[in-house]
């Protein structure tokens, strides 16, 4: 019971900061020790580590079954659109080709050639593929059960890798019954192939496989939810953080899930700014870092889907125009963030109280400490919070308007 209360504790931990407990214990000590300037080196590497980790998907299947959609949907992108990768009905993939998500170039889906083609036959594929590269991987499948994707996931368990199994393509399964004069219930043929993909995945010697029933086009209907659910579950807290803060903007839930985890920045950000070296900003007592200040609420922005290469995004899928998308916005951060920008939002922070009590923060050791180091922190602090709420009102004004949600 102690252990399991430990582990929880440690989760718990980093789901509040991103720190594990050891870590933070460090940045308890070198506080004590040295004040806020002894942990600037840290909480810099870790700001450092939230924006480089990598994280490689890897999509891999036979040929046709859909893989390229699928990487062009988790991206945001129809498969016209610039830098989609590329759809055929015959073999366009030669070799592993990675398609960064265009905003967070560190999340990399690779389109890997299909197995089972005249190239690249089944019993030299995981040979020539290189799977130890990838931190997870996803067998896309179309039409029934085949041979080669058995031995794909052997091959990925015996690599002690995750995968994820995904069936395709499940509308255009529906409509060509409907085509071919059948009633379809979809219940009832969602579980059929469900229990299917199960069945033949256990033969192969997964007891517990992750099957998902999906379509690329229709993100909304069957398993895709639950398939990105289920990844963001799976991966540890970092790599986490930077695949939902990748997600395409479709739902309130999505939106909230990003700003939980960039509040989660801010007291990073607010020390940094505060430390020793910070400059009074004009129009401002206390003295904080101007250039972190724009930097991050810049990043908010583009994590929030409300970068102008977003909103082009948006405005294509969507058959709205970018002024219409723009026109229900309600804040001033869409455009260019300068002094004069820090400055009202200073004096709106100045507007409330500064109170360490209300971030509820005095539970994690260290930062409870830290604001008590100065009014530069708190200004910071709140500076970024108010930031961070005006933006997130303003993405689920854009995803209602887009989408037409009431």
């Amino acid at each position: 019971m102690e252990g399991a209360s430990s582990r929880q504790q440690v989760a718990e931990t980093e789901k509040a900061t991103f720190f594990t407990k050891e870590e933070l214990s460090k940045l308890k000590s070198n506080f004590e020790t040295g004040g806020v300037d002894k942990i600037k080196s840290l909480i810099n590497q870790k700001v450092s580590e939230l924006d480089s980790t990598q994280l490689n998907i890897a999509v891999t299947g036979e040929t046709g079954a859909g893989k390229s959609t699928f990487i062009n949907a988790m991206r945001g992108l129809r498969n016209n659109d610039d830098g989609a990768a590329k759809v055929g009905l015959t073999e366009t993939t030669m070799e592993p080709a990675g398609f960064p998500h265009p905003n967070f170039s560190n999340v990399c889906y690779w389109d890997l050639p299909g197995i089972g083609s005249t190239k690249f036959p089944a019993d030299k594929y995981l040979k020539q593929m290189k799977f130890e590269k990838y931190n997870f991987f996803i067998i896309i499948s179309a039409g029934r059960f085949k041979e080669n994707e058995t031995k794909l996931a052997k091959e990925i368990k015996r690599l002690r890798k995750k995968f994820y199994f995904v069936r395709s393509k499940i509308d255009a399964d529906f409509d060509s019954m409907r085509k071919g004069g059948k009633e379809v219930n979809e219940e009832k043929e969602l579980k059929l192939i469900r229990n299917n993909c199960c069945e033949n995945l256990r033969e192969a010697g997964i007891q517990t496989p992750s099957v998902f029933l999906i379509s690329s086009f229709e993100q909304d209907r069957y398993d895709f939810n639950r398939l990105n659910k289920a990844l963001e579950d799976d991966l540890p807290i970092i790599m986490k953080s930077i695949f939902v803060l990748a997600y395409r903007n479709r739902s309130v839930e999505i939106i909230q899930k990003k700003k939980k985890m960039l509040q989660k920045r801010i007291w990073m950000l607010a020390t940094l700014s505060g430390a020793v070296g910070a400059t009074p900003i004009p129009g401002l007592s206390a003295a904080c870092d101007i250039s972190i200040l724009i930097g991050a609420i810049t990043h908010f922005r583009k994590c929030l889907c409300l970068d102008e290469a977003s909103l082009q995004r948006l405005a294509k899928t969507t058959d709205k125009s970018v002024e219409e998308l723009k026109a229900v916005v309600k804040t001033s951060l869409l455009g260019e963030i300068n002094t004069n920008i820090i400055v009202r939002l200073g004096w709106g922070a100045t507007a409330v109280a500064l109170s360490a009590l209300e971030f509820g923060l005095y539970s994690i050791p260290v930062i409870g400490s830290i604001f008590g180091a100065g009014s530069s922190f708190l200004m910071t602090y709140k500076i970024l919070t108010n930031a961070l709420e005006d933006l997130t009102e303003s993405a689920e004004r854009v995803m209602k308007f887009a989408f037409g949600i009431n």
